[in-house]
């Protein structure tokens, strides 16, 4: 975890010393490439105030109990966000061309034409051949994902919507409750599909979910038969964790992997 300290009431830090180049700088470029769309009702992203080689400075916010209303709030927000774009396929945010991470995994944001060959050569693969590398899973396990990835490649997945701007890594802890309503920190911010983020709070838990998705649901105007594709969009998270967190995650994904191989 990146150390947090608070230096101030108006906002929070938080620091890593031994940041690589661009840890915290294309933390900054998401958050502000996400805000863009909250002046047309997108979801509302947490405001940057500074930001530096070793830390980044944030407003301050006071989490409160979540609502049916803001969780409604936060999937038609998001269905804003994510409609309002981004030029391709595994797009950084707006104005960042250099490294890109998930917690403190690195990965690519490399333009792609279509969503399924971004998917399985920047999202799902690199974090496979690591868990296999660390031991967490077997080469056997692997395949399976490996055969999914192929058909990923192939365009059995795609569809007729354009890349979205699409939060990232949009697990509950990255979701603050607050007076004001939802707000989104700690991206790993890029062109995707919007049914990535919406998987990702599927699979860790949110509160509200049921609300949140419906309202989603209906202002993206999702077609029929979405849910179905729920789990291959959680390959990804499930390939990092498999690769940070161990074997566990690994039995999950290679699971999830089998549905769609």
């Amino acid at each position: 975890m990146v150390a947090v300290s608070s230096t101030s009431p108006a906002h929070h830090r938080k620091s890593w010393p031994a940041a690589p180049e661009g840890f915290f700088e294309v933390e900054a470029a998401g958050l502000r490439w996400l805000a863009e769309p909250e002046l047309h009702g997108g979801a509302r992203v947490v405001e940057v105030r500074a930001v530096a080689a070793d830390h980044i400075d944030l407003a301050r916010l006071q989490p409160t109990r979540p609502t049916p209303a803001s969780a409604e709030a936060l999937g038609r927000g998001l269905a804003v966000t994510h409609g309002s774009g981004a030029p391709a396929f595994g797009s950084p945010p707006a104005g960042w061309t250099s490294g890109a991470w998930i917690g403190r995994q690195r990965q690519s944001n490399d333009p792609t034409p279509t969503w399924g060959a971004f998917y399985a050569e920047q999202r799902v693969r690199p974090f496979v051949r690591r868990a296999v590398d660390h031991g967490h899973l077997e080469p056997a396990g692997a395949r399976i994902v490996d055969r999914v990835c192929d058909r990923l490649l192939a365009g059995d997945f795609d569809d007729s919507r354009a890349p979205a701007r699409i939060h990232g890594d949009l697990w509950s802890g990255n979701v603050v409750f607050t007076a004001q309503g939802a707000v989104l920190i700690d991206p790993a911010a890029h062109g995707g599909h919007g049914l990535t983020d919406l998987a990702m709070l599927a699979l860790f838990g949110c509160p509200g979910l049921d609300r949140v998705v419906a309202a989603y649901e209906e202002a993206a105007g999702l077609e029929r038969g979405w849910r179905e594709l729920v789990e291959l969009h959680q390959l990804h998270p499930l390939a990092v964790h498999a690769a940070s967190h161990g074997p566990a995650y690994a039995v999950q994904l290679v699971e999830s992997a089998r549905v769609f191989a």
